[in-house]
């Protein structure tokens, strides 16, 4: 249960499609050995999507191999939250170590992140050096900007010694031997788009930025799969894929790249049809490094229908989303937007959209059933003082339709330029959502800040940008008193605190309230297990003061 617990990222979280391929072969890694032929837990069976790890044997064979070693099996699958506890009391403390500076902990309010920095030793860079050539810079303004995610307010005092762009596998394997041998940090960077501090490096260390690892190793169009290294854009896959008639169903934000899908447990829009849950789901880089990726793709739709429709409050929003989903439609899309956000919209765009509370529908399958569906959810709409009932079946106008979404973010910049966002990532079982959604707006309406709501409403989960000014304390501590709301009135309804974002530095405080002392003991034994020297981006995910 502990370990289902994590690897879910929790029960009600947002949903996506990273399912491998039956066709692709066991997972493979370099790190501890492991003679079992079972898979891993933290991927799908079957699946090739592979990672590389740090070793205790730094002689070993470079081989690969399996993470987990069959002892660990039984512990990792099968130990309950009582066994845990049991041994906890026999065993030495395992937590961070006291004498480091500690931060996430339960409790925390800051959001600069802090660190130890010890300087990288010469041998190291002149390894590195060796193995990446000119694929490595120590250049202080290309480290600063991979110090600092794109679109996110949380910071740490130190930034990378070092950022490497391996070309291949075998590269990344050689960075993270040559790391753990020296006991020096490693940092994955994707597409820097995640929202929660996922890339931070408060202890200094090695940025290993993915980037250059972005080809399509192999495309099966009978198999409806496909094989991609982590850096590659899920937008340039969809791109690739076109031609074939093919498309992998996820769309988070722009810029994002397929391996920090995986290591963030992505979601978007399209997440109320697919799931996204057995792979190296969710372990944000704590456990191995993502090389290699097998996807499973879907079909491009025969036809769609995009459909907007407006709505006097929030609430009734919300209950059409949910009237929705209960009436057994396929719906690929359902995306609610309120009054502020929309007015943000038409700052940005130069719309002129009615500033009420909107849902957007995606309707996919054949040009009848489309319209079957546009139809019967028009009459629902009806039925909840909905008004305004518009859809577009013209692509160019569908397309436009959904460009007004994704870029939603930024244009929540145009009604405070200068200001930096706090965005919330609440998710909770879809009969609380209009109730979550309903009290939040009543605290956002009251706040002096600027705040508006997105939500993938097809699925429970729902984001507030919430507009601070960095420099002003009392607006930041504004904005945390607003997430710090929504997070515990989401838990309140056997919600999560992270529907897709991730946990990061930012929601490690809230884990220990979802998901219990002993479950956060087994995930640190777990991480102590794969990475006993802490490399593998220290200081997210698992709470500082979690200890066993």
């Amino acid at each position: 249960m502990a370990l289902s617990s994590w690897l879910s990222r929790l029960r009600y979280s947002s949903r996506a499609a990273f399912l491998s391929s039956s066709r692709a072969g066991r997972p493979h890694s370099i790190g501890l050995r492991a003679p079992s032929s079972r898979p891993p837990p933290y991927q799908c069976r079957g699946a090739n999507n592979q990672v590389v790890a740090p070793s205790r044997y730094h002689g070993s064979s470079e081989e690969p191999f399996l993470l987990w070693p069959r002892a660990l099996l039984p512990v990792a699958v099968a130990a309950s939250a009582a066994s845990m506890a049991l041994q906890s009391q026999a065993n030495p403390s395992l937590c961070d170590d006291s004498r480091q500076v500690r931060f996430g902990g339960k409790g925390s309010t800051e959001f600069v992140v802090k660190g130890n920095h010890k300087e990288v030793p010469r041998q190291l860079i002149d390894e590195l050096s060796t193995i990446c050539g000119e694929d490595m810079t120590l250049d202080y303004d290309e480290r600063a900007f991979h110090g600092k995610p794109q679109n996110s307010f949380h910071k740490a005092v130190n930034i990378p010694d070092v950022v490497v762009f391996p070309r291949s596998e075998e590269q990344v394997s050689k960075i993270v031997q040559s790391c753990n041998k020296r006991k020096v940090p490693i940092v994955p960077y994707g597409g820097a788009t995640s929202i929660e501090g996922h890339t931070l490096s408060p202890n200094g260390g090695v940025c290993i930025d993915m980037s250059l690892m972005n080809k399509v190793k192999a495309l099966h169009v009978e198999d409806m799969d496909v094989v991609v290294e982590p850096g590659i854009g899920w937008m340039e896959l969809n791109e690739y894929l076109e031609p074939y008639g093919l498309f992998f169903p996820l769309d988070p934000g722009p810029g994002a790249t397929i391996g920090g899908m995986c290591a963030t447990r992505c979601s978007g829009s399209l997440a109320v049809r697919y799931d996204l849950t057995r792979l190296i789901i969710g372990s944000e880089g704590t456990l191995g490094v993502i090389t290699e990726v097998t996807l499973r793709l879907q079909k491009l739709p025969q036809h769609s229908v995009v459909a907007m429709c407006n709505f006097p409050t929030i609430k009734d929003a919300a209950d059409v989303a949910i009237a929705t989903m209960l009436s057994g439609i396929q719906v690929s899309r359902v995306e609610l937007l309120d009054e502020v956000q929309v007015k943000a919209i038409n700052l940005a765009n130069g719309k002129n959209l009615p500033e009420v509370p909107t849902l957007m529908f995606e309707f996919i399958g054949t040009e009848a059933y489309s319209r079957e569906q546009t139809q019967i959810v028009q009459k629902i709409v009806s039925e909840h003082n909905g008004s305004d009932f518009v859809f577009a079946e013209d692509p160019e106008a569908k397309k436009e339709l959904w460009k007004i979404r994704k870029e939603a973010l930024w244009a929540c910049f145009a009604m405070e330029p200068n200001f930096e966002a706090m965005i919330t990532d609440v998710c909770v079982p879809l009969s609380h959502l209009a109730e979550l959604i309903s009290r939040s707006k009543e605290e956002l309406n009251a706040s002096p800040l600027v705040c508006t709501v997105i939500a993938h409403a097809g699925d429970g989960n729902f984001h507030t940008v919430v507009l601070f000014n960095p420099d002003q304390e009392d607006q930041r501590r504004e904005a945390e008193r607003l997430n710090h709301f929504m997070v515990h009135t989401a838990l309140s309804m056997e919600g999560t605190c992270t529907g897709e974002h991730g946990v990061g530095t930012g929601k490690m405080k809230y884990l220990e309230k979802e998901l219990g002392i002993e479950n956060l003991r087994t995930m640190r034994r777990i991480k102590q297990a794969l990475d006993p020297n802490n490399i593998m981006n220290p200081g997210k995910l698992i709470p500082p003061h979690i200890c066993f």
